[in-house]
């Protein structure tokens, strides 16, 4: 019986579903953080009278005809891009993105990945980095005798030095976009890396172009609603229920022809 298949592929279907629900739920407070949803389309099918072929010798065709699904599958993951919200910290070197763009951080394997978290930290020698010490791109150091670092909407870096009246320019933050960015992947740690289907990064200053601007002192939020979460996973719940339900039935009938026969 073809319906106990096809209840299985929709109960791999829902657990694939509360899997990134319950990642989403768990990602609830990681700064920069994109929810995901997963997204579906059903198999092929199985066509026991084609419509629009020929019924009689006068001409007539089937309407309709007749197919039969074979069930379910995960289509894609797909991520979602929206705005989090805007979350003070006070930290002169916390920077959150409001708008289009991502940070650019170097990886250890001299790769650039990209990032929506801005949560960065300065390391032994002065240099902006992630809570990993990544160095953030383009190289930036803060003096060791600067006594305020001021980063304006722009991404310009300006440090105060003891006994200089005017603030020197130590470096300019760059953003990054993509044409997709749901194509980029993710490495965790709130790093993605490009790929085929995102397409080559452009650079640009913050505020220019349509990139985001920055916000000193804020992390961006994830962009989780806990409640659409929680409505997602009662919805995901009883679909799976129900499919075990057609799965009973279909055991139940299988049950019953099998007696017959005997």
């Amino acid at each position: 019986m073809q319906a106990l298949r096809t209840a299985a592929t929709g109960m791999a279907a829902q657990q694939m579903n509360v899997e990134v629900i319950s990642n989403n739920i768990a990602n609830m407070n990681t700064v920069g953080f994109k929810k995901q949803r997963a997204e579906f389309s059903d198999l092929l099918y199985q066509t026991l009278q084609q419509q629009g072929a020929q019924s009689s010798d006068q001409g007539t065709v089937v309407p309709t005809g007749v197919q039969v699904g074979a069930g379910v599958k995960a289509g894609s993951v797909y991520r979602i891009a929206s705005q989090g919200a805007m979350t003070s910290t006070g930290n002169p070197y916390d920077l959150a993105i409001n708008g289009r763009g991502y940070f650019q951080v170097l990886t250890p394997s001299g790769d650039i990945a990209y990032s929506r978290a801005g949560n960065f930290a300065i390391n032994d020698q002065g240099q902006l980095v992630t809570q990993d010490g990544y160095q953030v791109q383009p190289a930036i150091t803060i003096p060791q005798n600067a006594t305020n670092v001021t980063i304006s909407q722009t991404g310009q870096v300006q440090v105060t030095q003891p006994g200089v009246a005017t603030p020197a320019v130590v470096g300019q933050i760059e953003l990054a976009s993509f044409t997709n960015e749901a194509g980029l992947s993710a490495q965790g740690s709130n790093l993605f890396l490009q790929t085929a289907a995102s397409g080559a990064p452009v650079t640009s200053t913050p505020g220019l172009q349509g990139f985001g601007t920055l916000m000193q002192g804020y992390t961006e939020a994830s962009n989780v609603d806990p409640v659409s979460e929680i409505t997602n996973l009662i919805v995901a719940q009883r679909a799976y229920e129900m499919n075990s339900k057609v799965i009973t039935t279909a055991d139940n009938m299988l049950g019953v022809a099998n007696q017959v026969k005997q």
